[in-house]
């Protein structure tokens, strides 16, 4: 018989996939979802079932949200007995080589609903459906197998697979037995005395314990990068049903007290937030592109207590940079939010947002980085964030107009600016001499390109950073519009700085018969004349700083030089020191991270300078329309971090990046209303 599925997100998703994807191994293991709740957990894994890295597992669970990630549910070993036969779902590989079962050779289709990933299998004549997603607000997950069609029934037989480490690192069973609580209709895990229990319960069938050791799993990408790459799976014993067609069970994986529910009421709900957010965004009617990213945003958006010196603890809001590996960063935060909340109809998360960091400013810095462990004190090292923070609240109330948060904000946007003209950490302050600001400090790397080796920056571009004084000048400009009906001196102040910065810029930066703009001047072996990408945000910011010939040679060179389909290289392949390719071990890459590969969130700013310069929307428009292609591939429905600089430019570093999402976004609405 045939039975309707459940009501889509999507009418038609944007990630469908048939066997000519999932039944390909090394196709289905280069395509990897992601499921979030909110709090900085999440669930991840590859089309084909195998986790290859040692940040995917079915629940990793956020403890102390959104940090102490952990997981907890590695994977399952599940089967659809039919017709007398056994049909494998899952797809596990060994550190011999082995790859067994081999579920999905039985795939018929994979399909993102929303950002819900739906697998369908073919089992004989019958048809099986499998989702996942979390409850948002909980560590929970759920995972349903729906029997879409068949003639008799499918027996299904769940093994789970339990664990219990941080997210950064793989962990041996040996020596280690967990205590094991079960009862017919589930079990609970407590890893040692004092660990956060798991929970696993199905509404429906029994769970038989058993307790049994799954010894060396392999990680493929971890091997990739150099890094181990094996790890155990503990399991407590399997859940057994009986489907007819038209039936479900749900299977639910937890660390949160209380009792689960078990049923498919959280699955409507899920569908039902993403159909809102869709409304809210205005998106219900939009290009796929604009429909999927507005999806993929929510992810990046989760909760964070409110803890710094001096003031009470709360519960705010703040942005994860990147999954699976990236906590919270300042910067990230900054440059994405306008994308991910403001261009997603979502103000006043904007607003929370930029309520929460204000609360860390310390020295006139809001924080480079929150580290992934509760009770840890957040890292100042940034010469940009703080800018950057500037303009989303400008960028917040141009959106709203909302004097409330602007009132609020507004000592924290002083305290940067006044401690920026007198000097703050790290070398970062205004030289008396032109206006213009200058950063650097021994063992530091302080703007975004901040990869170190050993210790040491691999660029680290001290002096008078070409894109750190296009904001420096913006933040001025900014908070002098935001000051003129409050404080009219104090703006006519900055306003005066910012025409001395704008005149020293020009001065500095623009060189006579130079197209490209310099990138580092007064550094500590003079002018930096590389050709990088930092350069367009002379052109790109709302308060440009070049006449209109200069701002054209700007995106012009920088076209020629740094553009590749998925967004602008980190440097000029005709540079000595350019790396085209990305991979190896974390010396090699981090050796390659600025040097060369193509950042997806600097697509945004170059359409943004391209369409200011030449009025050409369908031209600024073709920069973007590559990434729905992307959407396809690597993480689904998202965006990657970097892309290698060499054609084809494949997809690496981390698989959901937020300002890469948050920048396509935002510069493609604003296209769509230009």
């Amino acid at each position: 018989m045939s039975v309707k599925p459940p009501d889509t997100v999507l009418d038609r998703p944007l990630v469908s996939f048939g066997p000519e994807i999932c039944g390909d191994l090394l196709s289905a293991l280069r395509r990897e979802w992601l499921v979030t709740n909110g709090l900085g957990g999440y669930a991840s894994g590859t089309v084909a079932g195998v986790n290859t890295r040692r940040y995917h597992g079915l629940l990793v669970a956020a403890l102390a949200p959104p940090a102490v990630r952990t997981v907890l549910v590695g994977g399952l070993i599940d089967w659809g007995v039919y017709d007398g036969r056994r049909y494998p779902l899952a797809t596990h590989e060994f550190g011999d080589g082995t790859v067994d079962p081999r579920g999905y050779r039985h795939l018929q289709a994979f399909v993102l609903d929303g950002m819900l990933p739906v697998w369908t299998y073919a089992l004989g004549d019958a048809l099986l459906q499998k989702r996942v997603w979390m409850a948002h607000g909980a560590n929970t997950t759920y995972v349903m197998y729906r029997l879409l069609r068949a003639t008799r029934t499918v027996e299904l037989e769940i093994t789970p697979l339990v664990t219990y480490r941080d997210f950064h690192t793989l962990t041996s069973g040996r020596g280690w037995r967990p205590a094991v609580t079960a009862d017919p209709r589930g079990v609970e895990i407590r890893a040692f005395e004092g660990a956060a229990p798991v929970r696993l319960v199905a509404e429906t069938g029994r769970f038989a314990a058993h307790g049994e050791w799954y010894w060396n799993f392999l990680h493929r990408e971890e091997s990739a990068r150099g890094l181990d790459d094996r790890s155990d799976l503990f399991a407590p014993g399997v859940f057994t049903a009986s489907l007819s067609p038209g039936e479900h069970l749900a299977l639910v994986a937890t660390s949160e007290a209380g009792p689960p529910a078990a049923d498919p009421r959280p699955l409507a709900a899920a569908q039902a937030r993403q159909v809102q957010l869709l409304q809210r965004a205005g998106a219900r009617d939009s290009h796929p592109v604009v429909q999927q990213l507005v999806l993929a945003a929510d992810q990046f958006i989760v909760r964070r207590t409110i803890a710094a010196p001096g003031t009470a603890s709360d519960v705010g809001q703040t942005v994860i940079a990147g999954y699976p590996w990236f906590n919270d960063w300042g910067r990230d935060a900054m440059i994405a939010l306008p994308g991910l909340t403001l261009a997603a109809g979502r103000p006043e998360v904007a607003a929370q947002i930029l309520r929460t960091f204000a609360r860390y400013v310390a020295d006139g810095l809001i924080p480079n980085n929150f580290p992934d462990r509760a009770g840890a004190d957040p890292g100042y090292n940034t010469a940009d964030a703080s800018l950057w923070y500037v303009l989303a609240v400008r960028a917040t109330y141009e959106a709203t107009r909302d004097d409330r948060l602007v009132d609020e904000v507004l000592p924290a946007l002083r305290e940067v600016i006044d401690r920026h003209e007198r000097g703050t950490r790290h070398g970062i302050g205004m030289d008396p001499a032109d206006g213009l600001l200058r950063q650097g400090a021994p063992g530091l790397a302080l703007t975004w390109m901040d990869a170190r080796i050993g210790g040491g920056p691999v660029t680290p571009r001290a002096g008078k950073a070409v894109e750190i004084n296009a904001l420096w000048y913006n933040a001025l400009r900014a908070l002098a519009v935001l000051l003129a009906a409050r404080d009219g001196p104090a703006a006519q102040r900055y306003t005066a700085a910012a025409d001395r910065v704008r005149a020293a810029f020009r001065a500095r930066f623009v060189r006579p018969g130079r197209r490209s703009l310099v990138d580092v001047v007064d550094g500590p072996g003079g002018d930096d004349l590389a050709v990088r990408p930092n350069q367009i945000f002379a052109v790109s910011l709302p308060f440009p700083l070049l006449e209109r010939d200069e701002a054209a040679a700007v995106v012009d060179e920088v076209g020629r030089a740094l553009l590749t389909t998925y967004g602008l290289r980190s440097l000029s392949p005709a540079d000595p020191a350019y790396h085209g390719e990305y991979g190896g071990d974390p010396i090699h890459r981090d050796r390659a991270y600025h040097q060369g590969p193509a950042w997806a969130w600097l697509a945004g700013a170059y359409a943004e300078a391209y369409h200011r310069v030449y009025w050409d929307l369908e031209g600024a428009r073709s920069l973007l329309r590559p990434f729905e292609h992307h959407l396809r591939d690597a993480g689904l429905g998202t965006i990657s971090e970097i892309f290698e600089g060499d054609p084809p430019h494949r997809p690496r570093g981390a698989i959901a990046q937020a300002w890469s999402v948050g920048e396509v976004l935002r510069v493609w609405r604003a296209l769509e209303r230009a």
